[in-house]
């Protein structure tokens, strides 16, 4: 173990989990490791969550997210999906037989049923811009899945993909909750409001995060 850490290997893929909200997530080799800065995002989640939601976590990683959501507010529907197999497996394993977790590109393998009735879409989407992936730490770099970092030239591919389409999946009342960096939030509400959404711009300075919130109006 000594060995792999001193390699550079993340010492979250040598014991096997990350902690999360207080939780230990499995993690696997390739999956992205969860970072404390996204628990801000569950935070503001979780206070627009009402009894009986539904919520739909795109690019699930580990699935850290939507699994507390889900532990957190137990009478919630949980769907999430991710591109990357290692990924769907690694968040079945944390999600459990609290939700359904599919493989698939965004919104491509969801439930048809589930259209229209999401209450909280949250997603931790790939926002590093593609040219400012070799600044970042070596686990990172070096040890995640490509997919889970890179976002495009500015960082917000996926996210111009997921605004375009939230209201289709939304109720209405419903929220898209994405986590950005500070100097891409008033980029990706641009987004947000070209997709229909009412958007704002949340952040914490104490946990060093910025989350885009975007209301479907009714």
């Amino acid at each position: 173990m000594i060995a792999r850490r001193e390699a550079g290997e993340p010492l979250e893929y040598i014991v096997g989990w990350a902690e999360f909200c207080g939780t230990r997530m499995v993690v696997a080799p390739g999956v992205f490791v969860p970072r404390h800065r996204t628990e801000f995002l569950v935070d503001v989640a979780g206070g627009l969550l009402t009894r009986g939601g539904v919520v739909l976590d795109l690019c699930c990683g580990s699935g850290a997210v939507g699994a507390v959501l889900a532990a957190s507010h137990r009478d919630i529907e949980l769907v999430a999906s991710d591109i990357d197999p290692d990924s769907v497996a690694v968040a079945r394993r944390n999600v459990g037989d609290r939700g359904l977790v599919v493989l698939g590109n965004l919104f491509d393998a969801l439930p048809p049923d589930l259209a229209g009735r999401v209450t909280v879409l949250v997603a931790n989407a790939p926002y590093v811009p593609t040219a400012e992936i070799a600044l970042m730490p070596p686990e990172a770099r070096d040890h995640e899945a490509r997919v889970t970092l890179d976002g495009g030239f500015d960082g917000l591919d996926v996210h111009r993909e997921i605004a375009a389409h939230a209201c289709e999946w939304l109720a209405p009342g419903g929220h898209l909750l994405i986590e950005v960096s500070d100097r891409q939030a008033d980029s990706a509400a641009e987004l947000f409001t070209r997709g229909g959404l009412v958007a704002r711009i949340v952040a914490s300075d104490e946990g060093d995060a910025t989350v885009v919130v975007g209301l479907r109006a009714v």
